[in-house]
Formats: C-alpha cells, structure tokens, sequence
C-alpha cells in the first residue's frame, strides 16, 4: 500500500522540483538582467581638430616650347666651303659656333682695296691741308685784302676729309662682309632644319636653317577660375617646379616669366608663362627638356590663414558632425573654399578642439547620444 502510494506522489515531487528549479532560475537571471543594463549608444570616434595657416600650392600643365626660333640667313654671298659637324638637324651648337665658312677670297680682295683707297683718301687730305696752309700764309701778308674761301682751299679740304670717311666706311663694310663669311650661331641652339651643302652657291638673305634658341624655353599653362583666384598678388618671378613622371621622369626648377593678361575667349582660363633655364642641360648638367614635352607645373599661391584641412569623407552637403555636451551629436555647417586631393579646405563653421567624428554611425542624427571609442582623441593634422 506505501508501495503505491510513493509510485503516485513520484511524479508530482519530481514537477514540482522542475517548477522550483525554473522558478529560481528565472529569478537570477531578472537579477542579473537588472544590474547589468546594455548599452545601446552608438560608439563613434573623434578627432580634436585645431585651425593653422595654409600654403596654397597651384598645379597646371603645359608643352615646352622654345624662348625664340629663328630663320638664319646668309648676309653674304658666295660658295659654301666648309659647315660645323653638328650643323645639321637634331645637332646642339653654341653660341659662336661657327655653322658654316663662304669663299672669303673676294672679300680679302675688296679689304685689300677698301684699304688702299682709305690710305689714297687720307693723302689727298694731307696734300689739302699743306696747299691750306700755304694760302693762309699768302693771305696775311695782304691783311686789307679779301680773300675767297676757294682761294683759302676750304672747299677742297672739306671735300679731302669726306674722301676718307667715304674710305673709312668702305673699309668697315669690307671688314664686316668678310666677317659674314663665317656665319655663327647667335645663341646656343638646336637645329631644326639645313637647307644648304657644300660646293652650294647661297645668295645674300637666303634662308639657310631654322633654329631654336636652347638657353631659356617657356611652357604657356592655363589657370582655372578655381585657382586664379588664389594666385599672388605680384605673379612675376616667382619660383616655380617643372616635372614629368614615368619612366623618363625628372624634375627642374623654374620662375613664373609673366601673365600673359589676357582670358581665353573659349575655355575662359588665364594663362601664364613659365621661364625654363638651360632646357638642355648645355651649361649645367642637369635633366634634358626637349621641346615639345607636356610638362606639370607647379608653384606656391596664397597663403590662407586659420584653415580647416578635413577629409572629404566627413563633409557632406558642406555638412560635419562633431560630438558637443554630453556626448551628443551635433550638425555644422561648413564653408568649403576649396579642393586639395582628397580633403576640403574649410575657413568658417568650426572652431578649434572641435571633437569631430571620424565613425559616423549609420542614421546620425541631431542629439544623438553617443560612446567616444578614443576618449584621448588626437588632433587631425591640417597640413
């Protein structure tokens, strides 16, 4: 009989445990639940952003080209005799090379002869002045007398003397045509184009060559509105880089030459012209330009004062969050005033140790309350 009945109160004892044991379970945990409270704030983190000055640096590209070419000529004329190994096109000659030598034996002969009538000129004035002085002599032993100047022999004095600068100047002509018989380079150049051999005839201004001076080369680049307006007061003679990347890349150092004052009718850019030294590396060894090259170049505009450098990923409609009292999100509006790379360069809508997020969370919003993961945040660098 206590056999049977421990049978039927087996299983109630056994529910009942059940029921305790979950009862008390679930009480722990409403405990546990109760003292330790989630966080749901979204964590974000920050930058301390301070402004500083920054120095605008101005980039636009341009082909070289040369300061000046020039159509050489021959001034004399006569038989192409002799020409200067690198005178051909592609050839680099300096200034004073002689590029080519014309026959010179008729213009010896005409020195020769500019020379003899220049000595025939100054004996006739010698003769003149002694007959002048032979009839001023006369004239003084007659002092009531009235003597003509023809009998004083001043007309024939006067033409003597302009008998040897007619002779002087034959001569200098005859010494100056012989000269231009070596005709020489009048800068250092490059050859463009020859257009004369040996044995060839040349006539007095004919074209014999094109070429380009090689001492100074410009590069003419444009200048956007976005940058013009950061451009130096005074543009003249400021330094500026030239350089090309790749495998030929090199680097030279330039001045800004002038603006050229105008603006483009049809890309409505301003346009200035940079001075290039040596192109070619004649005088000092530095890196080649050839002409013809694109080149970028690159120069130091204004410098702004206070500015904000901020990443462009923080800055949406001219919009950033930064973290005020009570670690609550707050909107600024931002003034971007212009684009370097991958940043925004910002001068009013912020002040310094601004806390600004880095991490946005997915919906920001205005009073969101936020976790700082960097509670030491560093300061953003602006430069």
């Amino acid at each position: 009989m206590n056999q049977k009945w421990i049978k039927a109160l087996l299983p109630v004892v056994v529910l009942a445990t059940c029921i305790g044991s979950f009862v008390t379970i679930n009480a722990i945990a409403k405990d546990t639940e109760e003292k330790e409270p989630v966080d749901t704030r979204p964590t974000v983190k920050i930058e301390n952003i301070t402004a500083s000055d920054h120095q605008i640096v101005i980039t636009s590209y341009g082909e070289v080209t040369p300061l000046e070419t020039t159509q050489l000529s021959a001034q004399v004329e006569g038989e192409v005799i002799q020409w200067h190994p690198n005178f051909i096109p592609g050839g680099l000659v300096r200034r004073g090379d002689i590029l080519f030598t014309i026959e010179k034996e008729n213009y010896e002969a005409d020195l020769l002869q500019a020379q003899a009538q220049l000595v025939n000129a100054q004996a006739s004035l010698i003769e003149e002045n002694a007959k002048q002085d032979v009839a001023i002599d006369e004239a003084k032993r007659f002092p009531n007398k009235k003597f003509t100047d023809l009998y004083l022999r001043k007309p024939q004095v006067l033409s003597a003397q302009a008998s040897v600068k007619s002779a002087q100047a034959g001569l200098k002509r005859a010494k100056r045509n012989l000269a231009k018989c070596e005709v020489k380079a009048p800068f250092n150049a490059l050859i463009i184009s020859k257009n004369i051999g040996l044995g060839q005839f040349v006539n007095t201004g004919s074209p014999v060559a094109v070429l380009n001076n090689v001492e100074s080369a410009e590069v003419q680049i444009p200048i956007a509105g976005f940058d013009n307006a950061f451009l130096p007061k005074n543009i003249s003679g400021i330094a500026a880089t030239v350089s090309q990347r790749g495998l030929n890349s090199f680097k030279r150092e330039a001045i800004i030459s002038r603006d050229l004052g105008v603006v483009d009718s049809e890309t409505r850019m301003s346009n200035l012209v940079v001075r290039i030294e040596d192109p070619y590396g004649l005088v000092n060894d530095l890196a080649v330009i050839k002409f013809g090259s694109y080149v970028e170049v690159s120069f130091a505009g204004q410098t702004l004062q206070q500015i904000y450098k901020l990443p462009q990923e923080l800055v949406n409609n001219r919009t950033v969050w930064v973290v005020g009292d009570e670690d609550k999100l707050e909107a600024k509006q931002v003034q971007v005033i212009r684009e370097e790379g991958e940043f925004f360069l910002v001068n009013q809508g912020l002040n310094n140790q601004d806390k600004l997020v880095v991490t946005l969370p997915e919906y920001p919003q205005k009073g969101m309350q936020v976790h700082i993961a960097n509670s030491e945040a560093s300061v953003i660098e602006n430069l």
